[in-house]
């Protein structure tokens, strides 16, 4: 078991070789991808000024940069030496003046995601593409990806929807051939708690609590997910909310796939200190699959919830009322968003965006153990969490293929914990692999201290 907090990186990583490849022209070096840890493992020993000099920084392009998660990602990112920012997106005044904000000669580059031969133009000598610009429901077209292995260019995204991400692994094959690591579903959730299982089934079949090997395998995944209000995410986490509610709720139960009515399955779930306890709905999430698949768990569910619950009331109402098709359709939905839109701004200003992830894991001996991410400002947090898995990507912890972040060949075991500690910076709370009594804000005792589980 494990918990720590968060701290500031203080050692600054410098990925030389593939830099020092395209300066002196070698094709080969530059656009393959070294052997997993290879590039985590160079480090200049030249001082600051020195390595400025010899070495190209990196050049991560934001996709989607002038959107909240886009911008939040940004941020984060500014604050990590040798990296050149590049904010992709349609509204030059945002976009060129998030890059004054962000300084470090961040620029601005505008153009729209459809195209495709400005898609390509915009990524020749990129080392990185985050795509941050949603909804990804409905998109038929992986055009970040596709632009991104034509060009030899590392990617990432934010996507969190089931259909998009199973379209995005099947470039797996064709990534592998041009040796481009891609990572779909990097955000906060899905993203970082896809990292938190992964790692709950690493610990429990590794050990137990004598420290000798066990072998304790995995019942049961619950994703709990809370946000307040729209969590600061404004137009696109609403656009997100309405679409998914159109969607049949996929879960496992012993193995076997359920589709159930979006915003169903109401659970209490207590987030701990905080934020105490709140009800989360089910709703049709990538991580649900993936979990099961990757990880070998016979029955995986997620669940979201919101505040003030008058919002959980009439996203349930919306479900079960809403006209069929009309869900389904992008633009009777964006329509909805833009109605919508300033009664959400309206009551964030009260509900404010704190925001929480629980990763509850159920052993067939048994056992139990929870993780939790609390933090006081979404719009904050999932920047800090794309930016995490952004870095890993450039430290080579990722290897040629299109992956889910649990997969060994997206985020390697040896490189959680460093995710981890990145993602949580700044977090009310983050714990991993307690018993569910530890964590709780209100355990239940059945005296004599003994607790529930």
């Amino acid at each position: 078991m494990f918990e720590f907090e968060a701290q500031e990186e203080k050692e600054t990583v410098c990925v030389c070789v593939r830099a020092r490849a395209r300066e002196e022209g070698d094709r080969e070096m530059s656009t393959g991808v070294l052997p997993m840890g290879c590039l985590g493992a160079v480090r200049c020993q030249t001082s600051g000024a020195e390595r400025s000099a010899a070495v190209p920084k990196r050049r991560i392009l934001v996709m989607g940069g002038t959107g909240r998660v886009g911008g939040s990602t940004l941020r984060a990112l500014a604050t990590v030496p040798d990296l050149h920012l590049i904010v992709a997106g349609r509204n030059r005044e945002k976009g060129e003046a998030l890059a004054a904000e962000l300084g470090g000669g961040a620029e601005f580059s505008q153009f729209d995601i459809d195209n495709a031969a400005a898609l390509r133009a915009a990524l020749n000598g990129v080392d990185l593409v985050v795509h941050a610009a949603g909804p990804f429901q409905r998109r038929e077209e992986c055009s970040v990806l596709e632009a991104a292995l034509d060009t030899n260019t590392a990617y990432i995204d934010v996507c969190d929807d089931k259909e998009y991400s199973s379209r995005a692994k099947s470039f797996h094959q064709k990534a592998i051939m041009m040796q481009v690591p891609a990572i779909t579903t990097t955000g906060i959730y899905p993203g970082v708690s896809n990292i938190m299982a992964a790692e709950l089934v690493r610990l429990n079949q590794k050990s137990s609590d004598n420290g000798t090997a066990t072998s304790s395998l995995p019942k049961r995944i619950r994703y709990s997910y809370y946000t307040a209000g729209s969590g600061g995410a404004g137009p696109t986490i609403l656009a997100t909310s309405f679409l998914l509610l159109g969607e049949e709720a996929i879960v496992y139960q012993d193995g076997k796939e359920v589709r159930l009515k979006a915003y169903s399955g109401r659970r209490d779930v207590d987030f701990g200190k905080g934020i105490g306890v709140k009800p989360v709905y089910l709703l049709n999430l990538p991580e649900v699959t993936s979990t099961h698949e990757v990880l070998g768990v016979p029955s995986v569910s997620a669940r979201f919830g919101t505040s003030p619950h008058i919002w959980n009331v009439a996203m349930a109402a919306v479900a079960a009322l809403a006209p069929k098709g009309f869900l389904e359709d992008r633009s009777k939905v964006e329509t909805l968003v833009r109605w919508s839109d300033p009664w959400v701004r309206a009551l964030d200003g009260i509900a404010g965006e704190r925001m929480s992830m629980r990763v509850d894991l159920d052993c067939q001996d048994g056992r139990k153990a929870v993780g939790i991410y609390s933090h006081k400002m979404l719009s904050v947090c999932v920047g800090v969490a794309v930016a995490a898995f952004a870095r890993a990507v450039l430290e080579g912890s990722a290897q040629p293929g299109v992956w889910f972040p649990e997969e060994v060949g997206g985020i390697a075991e040896d490189a959680r914990l460093k995710l981890l500690e990145r993602a949580s910076k700044g977090t009310l709370q983050f714990v991993m692999n307690k018993s569910p009594w530890m964590v709780e804000a209100d355990p239940k005792e059945v005296g004599f201290g003994i607790y529930l589980q």
